[in-house]
């Protein structure tokens, strides 16, 4: 993908990590907003060309890269400033399910 096609379909994009090199990587979001990749743009002497990554690729691939763990640091603070906080059980019922009334056809009567 050329440059120029990044930059028309780029909504919004937020650095993610600069190496020492000069490349950069960018989180960016395009025109839709499920439209979410990594756009790597290589330093100038090295004449590459920006590359768009989709986010499932650049995630499963090179488990030390910098890169990738600034990535996850970055969706690690979303998590972190929203506040969420994560169920002690997953397996457990939802809250108020245990008193909820059953939907018809739920209830078996055993005789």
């Amino acid at each position: 993908m050329n440059e120029e096609a990044c930059e028309i379909m780029t909504v919004s994009r937020k650095q993610i990590y600069d190496a020492s090199n000069g490349d950069r990587w960018f989180l960016c979001i395009g025109d839709d907003p499920t439209d979410v990749f990594v756009l790597h743009e290589p330093n100038g002497p090295s004449g590459g060309r920006p590359s768009r990554i989709e986010l499932s690729t650049f995630l499963s691939s090179g488990a030390d890269c910098p890169e990738r763990l600034a990535l996850l640091g970055v969706i690690g603070s979303l998590v972190a400033t929203s506040g969420a906080t994560v169920p002690a059980s997953a397996t457990g019922p939802e809250p108020g399910a245990a008193g909820a009334e059953p939907t018809p056809g739920e209830m078996i009567s055993s005789t």
